[in-house]
């Protein structure tokens, strides 16, 4: 991962709200002119919570997208990450006659049927941030590999504790696809040779709520021999980050996980946090709404093999069942934290 965006002010609420109002006047014509990508495309971003901080950064990716490709594109969902929350949306959706909608779902199950319907329409749904039913979607945009993401977060967490004693996950939702399959790999990951001093404690679920992520890191620390905390959810990190910051058990238990750069950097400069891992989810964002442009005009169906440009970031290849890895995850710490800015 190595392009960045500066110059991020405003605030996350205010941007949220910024990228939701960004519904009509996208209509910027450069880079998709030449691609043959531009011309009359609208597109939607339903995010699992329009105000979590890291779709709020993804759905930048898919605005910045938009605006090269002469697109129309908002940002529209709930504001909770419950399970149907999403439903009304997709409804909406469905009314709107869309050439694409990019959906990061809450739920993989549920969700299907009001998904299906939207397909079925010709609008062209492409997964992000966690898959679905490879025939409810025409491609599945991943941040990067599950098997990659959860052997390197047990990788990580084993070097910070330097492979002994107890440690505890504490995930988003219990029905989140993309927190699952990393948990699931993570697992994989501990019964490799190497982790025999080392004893998963606990799985437990913060529901991508600040406050219920901060309890349960409050409940894990309870556990007088826990020496870890892996949070693969930016909200959850953030929040056991503050709790820990503020403690006695700074320094003594390493919280890790997934997290952005401007969200950990004041927990990684005061030693809260040594290292945590993410992709760049502007990025993310950005190849989502250009893969939904080629599927919108008819450059590619979702097949393996098949090839994409994706603006700055270059060409893409088309992987097994419609999936498209964005790349390997990246480490942060105290000798890179400050080259990002997102």
């Amino acid at each position: 991962m190595t392009k960045t965006r500066t110059g991020l002010g405003p605030s996350l609420a205010r941007r949220a709200v910024l990228l939701a109002a960004l519904c009509e006047g996208l209509g910027i014509r450069t880079a998709g002119a030449a691609t043959g990508l531009s011309n009359g495309l609208k597109l939607a971003y339903l995010p699992k919570q329009i105000n979590n901080p890291y779709h709020v950064i993804l759905g930048e990716g898919v605005m910045e997208a938009a605006r090269e490709l002469g697109a129309q594109a908002r940002m529209l969902g709930p504001t909770n990450a419950q399970a149907l929350a999403q439903e009304p949306f997709i409804q909406q959706l469905i009314a709107e006659r869309l050439n694409a909608v990019i959906l990061a779902a809450n739920e993989t199950v549920a969700l299907l049927p009001k998904v299906r319907e939207l397909s079925a329409l010709g609008t062209k749904i492409v997964a992000v941030d966690a898959d679905l039913a490879t025939d409810a979607r025409d491609l599945f945009i991943n941040q990067a590999s599950q098997e990659g993401v959860g052997r390197a977060q047990m990788q990580l967490m084993a070097k910070l504790m330097d492979g002994q004693g107890e440690f505890a996950i504490l995930s988003a939702n219990v029905t989140a696809s993309n927190q699952n399959a990393w948990i699931y790999w993570m697992l994989q990951e501990l019964r490799r040779p190497g982790y025999q001093n080392m004893k998963l404690s606990k799985v437990v679920y913060g529901n991508d709520d600040p406050v219920r992520s901060r309890e349960q890191c409050m409940a894990l620390l309870q556990n007088p021999n826990l020496r870890g905390i892996i949070c693969p959810t930016t909200v959850g990190i953030l929040a056991s980050a503050e709790y820990v910051a503020a403690s006695p058990f700074k320094g003594k238990v390493h919280v890790t996980g997934l997290g952005t750069p401007n969200q950990m950097r004041p927990f990684v400069k005061d030693g809260t946090v040594q290292a945590f891992q993410l992709w760049n989810p502007v990025d993310l964002g950005y190849l989502a709404a250009y893969a939904a442009a080629s599927l919108s005009k008819g450059l590619i169906t979702g097949k393996r093999g098949e090839t994409f440009a994706a603006g700055r970031l270059g060409n893409y290849v088309v992987g097994a069942k419609g999936e498209v890895i964005l790349g390997a995850p990246t480490t942060f710490d105290t000798s890179n934290i400050d080259r990002f800015n997102f």
